[in-house]
């Protein structure tokens, strides 16, 4: 009888442990951050309908106020990552172009990317169930979205949800940039893009996968210096890259 108590006790303890998140975003939303890097959608009850993923970025204009004038002959080891301010209308800012993407792979192989870049927008309702809305240039209030079809789940083995500056300042800790993910059940869940990696172009913010039948996310947060080659390379996805460039906007 105690050894049976006591496996009790313990295994309730353990599965209200796997169910601790951080609950730091706004209004109950959970932030996967490195203590508690993954969420299971599974457990959730989150695996149907589609999945948002959601990109939205603004300058933090105050950073331009609080900034110290340059001294001549100041040596600083950052001095060289200082983003430029660029005059505009309003407030003065940094001009930057955040694109929100996916790299995925399908249990039957088939791999590829959707993104902006190429107008590759992918599909909701066929392969690879992964759709982009669109392309914001500006850092609107709805951002750029994602969305996967969790009715398809079976069929996905892991999807990467990425972010690149395509233009602008590389300084993603200035952009104020969020990911937050809407599942069809349960809290939103929020991944900031505050870490200071000066000059990275590109940042691998989460991964979905599906192992043995359960839809995890994992919090990943790698910046590197390159773009979608890069990131490619540092999960193994064996894809052709070449080099593209959107046409300009009237």
């Amino acid at each position: 009888m105690a050894m049976a108590i006591w496996d009790k006790f313990f295994g309730n303890w353990g599965r209200a442990g796997e169910q601790q998140f951080d609950f730091g975003g706004a209004n109950g939303a959970v932030e996967l951050t490195k203590r508690h890097p993954t969420f299971s959608l599974t457990k959730q009850g989150a695996v149907t309908g589609n999945l948002r993923v959601n990109l939205s970025w603004r300058m933090r204009t105050s950073d331009f106020a609080e900034r110290p004038p340059i001294r001549e002959g100041l040596r600083h080891p950052l001095r060289k990552f200082r983003p430029e301010m660029v005059q505009a209308q309003g407030p003065a800012f940094v001009n930057v172009d955040l694109d929100l993407a996916c790299m995925y792979e399908l249990k039957d192989g088939s791999k590829g990317v959707v993104q902006p870049l190429g107008s590759i927008l992918g599909s909701l309702n066929s392969p690879p169930y992964v759709q982009l809305s669109g392309d914001d240039r500006f850092g609107s209030g709805s951002g750029e979205t994602i969305y996967v079809n969790m009715d398809h789940r079976d069929e996905i083995k892991r999807l990467l949800i990425f972010v690149y500056i395509y233009d602008g300042t590389p300084a993603f800790d200035r952009t104020h940039a969020m990911v937050t993910l809407y599942p069809g059940n349960g809290p939103r869940i929020e991944i900031p893009l505050h870490e200071r990696a000066p000059e990275a172009r590109s940042c691998a913010v989460v991964m979905l996968e599906n192992n043995k039948g359960e839809i995890t996310l994992r919090r990943e947060m790698k910046y590197v210096y390159g773009f979608q080659a890069e990131l490619d390379r540092l999960y193994g996805w064996g894809l052709q890259w070449g080099r593209g460039y959107k046409t300009s906007k009237v």
